[in-house]
């Protein structure tokens, strides 16, 4: 599994970037707002990944930011919705505007994604609105996790944790162990205390 890759963006196209690490061009399928974000071809940028893997085909999808990762995770899970749609979505709206839209029943603000007709927006909203629980806004009364943070709350939901516990534990480890705090030492603290 391909966590993450930094390198040099070597190219960009409508729908998909080239990164040169260490000599080897990697083509990452991104959305719109992540191909804008990582920054100009020939300088140094850093993508979160998602391996797709099936019976004829491997591929990576980058993300600018985790939570951007996480919500493509959410979205391909629902029925219908692939990896194309799920990027055009990323494409049309930023995680904050999806976390709103769901929590707010709004389809009509998911279908103004490419390839969202009415009946997908609907079953889209209907199945994430429990399942949100912070990704993108955080727990009520805690700040959103960022930079260790966030990918300490990605591995947390890797390992089954639901989003709000998983980014409840994460915010209580980074205020125990201050801003310095390495990916591993804030994965180790999070499981214990939610645990608790």
């Amino acid at each position: 599994m391909i966590a993450h890759l930094k390198g040099i963006l070597s190219a960009t196209d409508i729908d998909h970037a080239v990164i040169d690490v260490g000599g080897v061009g990697y083509l990452v399928g991104a959305s719109s707002r992540t191909l804008s974000a990582i920054g100009p071809v020939g300088e140094a940028c850093m993508v979160h990944t998602e391996m797709l893997v099936a019976e004829d085909f491997i591929r990576l999808v980058g993300f600018a930011t985790a939570a951007e990762r996480d919500w493509f995770r959410l979205l391909t899970g629902v029925q219908g919705v692939g990896a194309r749609v799920a990027l055009a979505i990323l494409s049309a709206l930023e995680p904050t505007d999806l976390s709103r839209a769901i929590a707010a029943q709004d389809k009509a603000m998911v279908a103004r994604a490419n390839g969202v007709g009415p009946k997908l927006a609907e079953r889209i909203v209907r199945e994430l609105k429990d399942k949100i629980g912070g990704v993108a806004l955080g727990t009520p009364g805690l700040p959103a996790p960022s930079g260790a943070g966030a990918d300490a709350v990605s591995a947390m939901l890797n390992l089954g944790f639901r989003p709000a516990e998983a980014n409840a534990a994460v915010a209580a480890a980074e205020e125990e162990l201050g801003a310095g705090a390495t990916l591993d030492a804030l994965v180790r603290l999070a499981l214990r205390k939610a645990a608790k």
